[in-house]
């Protein structure tokens, strides 16, 4: 079936790998990638597929309700996959009041938007909200995230989630809109924003600057390589059962302090150094406030139901993650340099 599709966030590090995928696997999909181009939002991760005759790029903030209305009425979209949201907790911690605003209120907004839009005809129409697994909390060393465990958010990023997911099932069961909720453990891959623990080493280690690892480096996050987080959007988007929640996670759980001394052992040798040469920029810095210790996934629903499941082992995704930010200088020069937020008006503005 052709769909008239709005992806969120789609000039993001996540949203960039579902747009690509969309874009190239559905030809006669319409597919519209709203962003607002902040800080995190980056158009050259598109520019691969920005000519492609179903692909259109919109730029707009999903809490300006008039916009949004406008956009709605402009394309008749029948479905979202909605990835837009401040996702840093560190910037959470600092801001919190941009975090309800974009990831409460926008979602509301979008919701709202498409109630008005199907609301006299809900047949093949979908709400797909992409949210994260902080919003359960934090577990002990023992047991998983399943999706019928309590929400208990921790810090300001993952409370704002938790909302805007509340609000995408208040919306199913007052209004009936078919939704879908997908929680995710933490992605890595190319084209991330270099603020996050994997890029951010990266970088560092290859300019020879020191690493920074909270508190002792024991904190366990679940790993998933981006570009299966996209298949399984993809796979829950076609095949989901709407008002569910699908939890994707990678079976992949590794202290923070044993994960950096794995990319550090692969930098070592990708760059030419000897063994042992990166691991001396490890620098232990003070403890985030409200960090949670572990995080893990229980993704079997997901596995079970739908026959989705990570393709690549985190050793091998680790690799060809490495390989992609040596080999993309450029690319890391002009986020790093802010020179990509030319890229909007260069690529655009123009037409």
């Amino acid at each position: 079936m052709k769909r008239r599709l709005l992806i969120t966030g789609g000039a993001g590090f996540i949203g960039s790998h579902v747009v690509r995928l969309f874009v190239n696997k559905y030809p006669d999909y319409q597919i519209v990638n709203l962003d607002a181009l902040t800080y995190a939002g980056n158009l050259e991760n598109l520019a691969d597929i920005q000519d492609k005759p179903n692909y259109v790029f919109e730029k707009g903030d999903i809490t300006d309700e008039t916009f949004i209305d406008q956009l709605f009425q402009q394309y008749q979209f029948d479905s979202v996959i909605h990835l837009a949201a401040e996702s840093h907790v560190d910037r959470s911690i600092m801001d919190p009041l941009a975090f309800i605003r974009t990831n409460v209120l926008g979602t509301a907004v979008l919701l709202n938007n498409a109630r008005k839009l199907w609301k006299d005809d809900l047949t093949n129409k979908l709400f797909y909200h992409v949210s994260t697994d902080e919003v359960y909390g934090s577990l002990g060393e023992e047991g998983l995230f399943h999706e019928t465990t309590a929400y208990d958010p921790r810090s300001p990023y993952s409370a704002s989630k938790a909302s805007s997911d509340h609000f995408v099932m208040a919306y199913y069961h007052t209004y009936h809109l078919p939704v879908i909720i997908s929680n995710c453990s933490n992605n890595y891959g190319s084209h991330h924003f270099p603020e996050k623990l994997i890029p951010l080493a990266i970088h560092n280690i290859k300019n020879n600057k020191p690493v920074p690892v909270y508190g002792k480096g024991e904190n366990v996050r679940d790993w998933l390589f981006v570009e299966d987080h996209a298949r399984a959007i993809d796979t829950i988007f076609h095949q989901g059962r709407t008002g569910e929640t699908y939890n994707i996670g990678g079976f992949n759980e590794w202290k923070n302090i044993d994960l950096i001394q794995l990319l550090c052992n692969i930098m070592d040798r990708q760059l030419g150094r000897p063994e042992g040469t990166s691991a001396q920029l490890i620098t232990f810095v003070k403890d985030r406030a409200g960090h949670d210790l572990r995080y893990a996934i229980d993704a079997s629903k997901l596995n079970k139901e739908l026959g989705w499941a990570p393709s690549l082992q985190f050793e091998e995704g680790l690799e060809k993650t490495v390989s992609w930010y040596l080999a993309n200088e450029t690319w890391l020069h002009n986020v790093t340099s802010g020179e990509y937020q030319q890229y909007y008006n260069e690529q655009y503005q123009k037409r």
